[in-house]
């Protein structure tokens, strides 16, 4: 199994999704079962991706929230049957400090959270847990985020909630060597929101983490190519390698036998453009 705890990532890796729920706006209600969960993410894992990331609850745009244990239920038997199943590190996309710990006991490594742990409780959670944590930006709550989001400058403010949240995790004693960020595309965000990010993913660097990027079959990508969210992965595939390019250390994907591929061929440019 990857060990992902010191977080040096030589070439942008892929992270596969399996929602074990039965409303997420892409795949919903396909892996609910755990025969079915636990054979997408070995075929995941046998395709390439490094990490498997369960989420128990939607977060898509107007979803509601659920119950810790509703939660529980879902995600905890998967990741017990995926603990040495599959060649690939276990993360779980949770906000809820209890189904942290029960995640992590079950033998996940990761902890992706949408809500960069301002839930009450998942700030100390997290520092008691002591594993990696993805922090990401959202403006507002999913049930509500996408109803006018506004920025006066998306980039400089998305970087500087990401720094202002690293910071409180380090003071209240996570090692910031623990910590990934993400600007939270599809988050309370606009198309034109999200083109500015993706454009301007560097700036995150400067944070000195490493990035992760999900852009996998999101609205945007509807919006600008037309197509149905069963329809996006050449759109997918595109977002994630240009992602890559501008410093994404790991690329949140549903398509990961395409996406490995692709990110072969960019990890090859860049190793070769870094050698010029």
């Amino acid at each position: 199994m990857l060990n992902i705890g010191p977080l040096q990532f030589d070439v942008p890796v892929v992270m596969g999704i399996l929602n074990v729920t039965p409303d997420s706006f892409s795949d919903g209600g396909n892996f609910l079962a755990g025969d079915a969960a636990l054979r997408q993410a070995e075929s995941m894992a046998a395709a390439g991706a490094s990490i498997i990331d369960v989420g128990g609850e939607s977060t898509r745009p107007g979803s509601d929230d659920i119950s810790e244990q509703q939660e529980l239920d879902r995600v905890v038997p998967v990741i017990e049957a995926l603990v040495g199943s599959v060649e690939a590190a276990v993360s779980i996309d949770t906000s809820k400090p209890g189904v942290m710990h029960a995640a992590i006991a079950a033998g996940a490594g990761m902890i992706n959270d949408i809500r960069a742990l301002r839930e009450d409780g998942a700030l100390q959670a997290a520092a008691e847990l002591q594993v990696p944590v993805c922090l990401m930006h959202m403006q507002g709550q999913p049930g509500t985020m996408q109803e006018s989001p506004h920025y006066d400058n998306v980039v400089v403010e998305v970087r500087d909630f990401l720094a202002e949240r690293i910071s409180v995790c380090r003071d209240a004693g996570l090692s910031e060597e623990l910590l990934i960020v993400d600007p939270g595309f599809g988050f309370g965000k606009t198309r034109q929101h999200n083109i500015e990010l993706l454009a301007n993913l560097r700036q995150l660097a400067q944070l000195g983490r490493p990035i992760l990027a999900g852009l996998s079959r999101k609205a945007t990508l509807g919006e600008l190519t037309g197509r149905d969210v069963g329809d996006r992965m050449p759109a997918s595939v595109a977002a994630a390698v240009i992602a890559a390019t501008r410093g994404a250390d790991i690329v949140r994907v549903h398509d990961v036998r395409e996406t490995v591929d692709a990110m072969r061929l960019t990890a090859a440019v860049i190793e070769s453009d870094g050698r010029l």
